[in-house]
C-alpha cells in the first residue's frame, strides 16, 4: 500500500537535467512511475552542485579507482546527490533514520548512497561509502533505466529501498539542510583528532589548514571553528573565498595565485610556531595540493586528503621525507558518514547567528539553466551553486 498526502495526485511526469554526455546538459521529461514497497517519492526543493558532478560534465569520470567500485560515469544520468525535499509517497512504510515514521510532507534528507547490508563493510560498521556493491545517487543510478529519476536536478526525485533518510530540523532552512552532505564528509577530522589524541596531541584545538575554501573547505573550516580550532588558516586562488573563510573564523589567508607553494608552506610554519598546523585538510581538488598539504603539516600531523574523489592522476612524494621521518599520517576520505547527517544539521541549526550558513549559497538556478549553473560553480565568484527545480528565474548573492 502506498501513502499519499490527501488531496495530493502523484505527478504522471518530472522534468529532469540530463547530462547526455561531458560538456552537455539537456531538459527532459520522464514518466513518473509506481513507488516500489519501500521506495519514497520526494518533491525535490534544492539539489546542489557538488565538485563530483563538475568532474562529470567534464567528462573527468573515473571514479573510487583502486576499489572494488571502480569505474566510468555511465551517459546520461541525472546527477545531484546533496538533495534536500519533502516527501511526496511512500511505498508502504518507510522509517527515517530515527526510527519514526515517514509521512507525506515530511522535510527530509535522502543519503548519497545505497547500500546492500550484507557485505563485509556494512556489517562491520565501516562508513556506508565502503558497501562492496555501492550505488550512489547521481552518479552510478543513471537514467536509462527505471525508475529513471535518481538524481537531484529534478522536480522529484526516487530514493531507494535501503537509502538512510534523515529528517530536517524545523529551524534549518532548506538554503543550509541542502549543505548536509557535504557537511557530513569532515568526519575526517574526528578522525585526525583522534590519531592526533594517541600521540600527546590535540584531541580539540590546536591547529587547522584547509586548501582550497570552496563549499568542501568551507565545510571542513566550519567544523573545525566547531571542534574549537585556535588556529585555522586557509588558500585558495579565489580572494573572494577566503575573504568568505574568514567570516567562520579563519584567522590567516594565503592567496595562491600570488604565492608558490614554497611561500604557502613557509608563511603556514611562521603562522604556527614555526611547527606547521597540526592538521592539514587537502580540498583542492588538484593532486598537486597534495604534495603542498605534505610539506605544510607539522611533524607527527595529519593530512586528511579529501578533494580527489575521481582519478585525476598521479604526483610525486618521498616516502622518506614526506612520511616516515616526519611521522605524517594521511588520511583518505571518500564520502560522507550516513552517522554525521542529523548531528551536523542540529548543529547547523544551533548555529545560524553565529556563523552565515545561510550565505553559503550565492546561486540559486532553475533546471533550464543548469548547465551555466556547473560552469557558474566552477568560477570564483560564486560558493555553493544549487538547483530550484521550481524557480523560474536566478538568484544570486555573490560573495563579497
Amino acid at each position: 500500500m502506498t501513502v499519499l498526502q490527501p488531496h495530493t495526485v502523484r505527478p504522471a511526469a518530472s522534468r529532469a537535467a540530463v547530462t547526455e554526455r561531458p560538456g552537455r546538459i539537456a531538459l527532459c521529461d520522464f514518466d513518473v512511475g509506481d513507488v516500489a514497497a519501500g521506495a519514497v517519492l520526494m518533491r525535490v526543493s534544492l539539489s546542489g552542485v557538488c565538485g563530483t558532478d563538475k568532474h562529470t560534465f567534464r567528462g573527468e569520470s573515473k571514479q573510487y579507482a583502486g576499489t572494488p567500485n571502480e569505474r566510468d560515469i555511465h551517459y546520461p544520468l541525472i546527477c545531484g546527490h546533496e538533495n534536500v525535499g519533502s516527501v511526496l509517497e511512500t511505498g508502504g512504510d518507510v522509517y527515517a533514520t530515527d526510527g519514526t515514521l515517514l509521512r507525506p510532507g515530511d522535510r527530509i534528507v535522502p543519503g548519497a548512497d545505497v547500500v546492500c547490508g550484507s557485505c563485509f563493510f556494512c556489517k562491520n560498521g565501516y562508513p556506508y561509502y565502503f558497501c562492496a556493491r555501492l550505488d550512489d545517487y547521481g552518479n552510478s543510478l543513471h537514467c536509462e533505466r527505471s525508475p529513471y529519476l535518481l538524481g537531484g536536478w529534478a522536480e522529484y526525485m526516487f530514493i531507494l529501498p535501503g537509502t538512510p533518510i534523515f529528517r530536517v530540523p524545523d529551524d534549518l532552512p532548506d538554503e543550509v539542510a541542502v549543505f548536509a552532505e557535504v557537511m557530513a564528509v569532515t568526519h575526517g577530522l574526528e578522525i585526525a583528532q583522534n590519531i592526533l589524541g594517541m600521540f600527546g596531541g590535540n584531541r580539540s584545538g590546536g591547529s587547522v589548514a584547509v586548501l582550497g575554501t570552496g563549499p568542501l573547505g568551507v565545510s571542513h573550516i566550519a567544523k573545525a571553528a566547531m571542534l574549537g580550532a585556535s588556529t585555522l588558516i586557509a588558500t585558495d586562488l579565489f580572494p573572494q573565498r577566503l575573504r568568505f573563510a574568514e567570516e567562520f573564523g579563519v584567522t590567516r589567508t594565503f592567496d595562491a595565485s600570488e604565492t608558490t607553494m614554497e611561500e604557502r608552506v613557509a608563511l603556514t610554519r611562521e603562522a604556527t610556531d614555526g611547527l606547521g598546523p597540526e592538521i592539514v585538510v587537502d580540498c583542492s581538488g588538484i593532486p598537486s595540493t597534495f604534495v603542498e598539504a605534505l610539506r605544510m603539516v607539522r611533524m607527527g600531523g595529519v593530512v586528511i586528503e579529501v578533494g580527489t574523489f575521481v582519478d585525476m592522476g598521479p604526483v610525486s612524494v618521498n616516502p622518506n621525507i614526506d612520511f616516515c621521518t616526519r611521522n605524517v599520517t594521511v588520511v583518505g576520505i571518500g564520502g560522507e558518514t550516513a552517522q554525521s547527517y542529523t548531528p551536523l544539521m542540529r548543529a547547523m541549526a544551533a548555529r545560524l547567528d553565529r556563523y552565515p550558513f545561510e550565505r553559503i549559497v550565492t546561486h540559486r538556478m532553475p533546471l533550464d539553466h543548469t548547465e551555466q549553473a556547473v560552469v557558474t560553480a566552477q568560477r570564483g565568484e560564486s560558493m555553493k551553486v544549487v538547483i530550484d527545480p521550481w524557480a523560474m528565474d536566478d538568484v544570486e548573492r555573490p560573495l563579497r
